[in-house]
């Protein structure tokens, strides 16, 4: 058997995501689906507006074979981060072909990309130079390979095309990267067709609106359970910083002078969107903010992320007949253990998953998705 990777977060599943699936089942067809998952948080630092379980369900019934969890140490990160997570559970798992999608649709020159940041010398030296002059990280990435290459990538599914394609060549992986071309805008919130991002249908539901032309079905009918709101964590938010104001550089990713601006706009501030653009910076991104207080709010320090750095087991969220075949043939090759809930083993990125979760569970008034935590069954379709 052979299989191809997808990596998605689904916050929510929509018509672009269904596109994505089909694209992968037309051009490798006899190939299983697996799916790497963010779980209940993104790598853009928010709160996903619907839980691991909901999404992996989703994901089954349009065609994924199997669905792995992408640990929150891993997915609330830098796009780098990010990406050396989910390749190393791709590689693991004996993915031939990773399909991703792109704005430009430009597999070499993102290859070439790549290789220029891995590479080329001069590369790190001309990021230095605009974080020096007071760019931010991305802006610094983006203008240097500008300069040496002559293109502009901006975008964030080139961006983290890039990184996927880095940490490819960086393990001297067999993996091969294949993009397909964006369905929409990445921040658009309006559209004339059923294509619109998961920015805008975030956006739409927010103001109460109609999402009904951008989603499936199954998402829609999810949705009316319940959706996870970002401002609903905000007092918990508030409660830990005020709690943790001697320590909060402690915390992943908050830089040194960071915790001051958060100390100085907590109060000021009565949701999440007016504390980010209180703390936001010209140096600091909104997205980088956004993962900070993330970190914070689950209190995730430096100190964990150091110490758990590779992947040190893989769990199944789900899988269908296929998926379960390919997995009982390649296990007896994969050198992690393959668990099911977070007490199976003992293991301090599982209880940092465990962590998240109890704090993402706090708006639903009962215990089940800490319950699911310890259950040992994957959603079987």
């Amino acid at each position: 058997m052979k299989a191809v990777g997808i990596i998605c977060e689904y916050s929510p599943f929509h018509n672009g995501h269904l596109y994505h699936i089909q694209k992968v089942k037309e051009l490798y067809p006899n190939h299983k689906a697996i799916l790497i998952l963010s779980g209940n948080f993104t790598q853009r630092g928010l709160v996903s507006i619907l839980n691991k379980w909901d999404k992996t369900s989703i994901a089954l019934h349009y065609g994924v074979d199997l669905v792995i969890e992408l640990p929150f140490v891993f997915a609330t990160q830098s796009a780098d981060i990010f990406a050396h997570g989910a390749i190393q559970l791709l590689n693991e798992l004996k993915v031939e072909y990773l399909v991703f999608g792109s704005e430009s649709n430009d597999i070499d020159s993102i290859k070439n990309l790549a290789s220029i940041q891995l590479n080329d010398n001069n590369y790190q030296k001309k990021v230095k130079e605009y974080l020096d002059n007071g760019e931010n990280y991305p802006t610094a990435l983006s203008k240097a390979l500008k300069d040496i290459s002559g293109k502009t990538i901006t975008l964030p599914n080139d961006l983290l095309g890039i990184s996927y394609v880095k940490e490819i060549i960086r393990t001297n992986s067999n993996i091969i990267p294949v993009s397909i071309k964006r369905t929409n805008d990445f921040h658009s919130i309006q559209s004339d067709n059923e294509f619109m991002s998961a920015t805008g249908i975030r956006k739409l539901l927010k103001d109460g609106k109609d999402i009904c032309k951008y989603v499936p079905s199954e998402t829609i009918n999810i949705l009316r359970n319940h959706i996870y709101n970002q401002d609903d964590y905000y007092k918990l938010l508030k409660y830990q910083i005020i709690l943790n104001e001697n320590k909060l550089s402690t915390y992943q990713t908050v830089d040194e002078g960071l915790d001051k601006r958060i100390i100085n706009s907590i109060f000021k501030s009565n949701s999440y969107e007016e504390l980010v653009n209180n703390i936001k910076t010209k140096r600091h991104t909104y997205n980088k903010i956004m993962r900070m207080l993330t970190h914070i709010l689950i209190g995730f320090t430096k100190e964990e992320a150091s110490k758990n750095q590779d992947i040190s087991y893989i769990r199944i969220l789900g899988f269908n007949k296929n998926g379960q075949a390919y997995l009982n043939e390649i296990k007896k090759d994969i050198k992690y253990p393959i668990v099911k809930a977070c007490n199976e083993i003992e293991d301090d990125m599982l209880k940092i998953e465990l962590r998240s979760t109890k704090v993402y569970a706090n708006t639903v008034e009962n215990n089940e998705l800490i319950q699911k935590e310890y259950s040992k069954m994957p959603i079987i379709k």
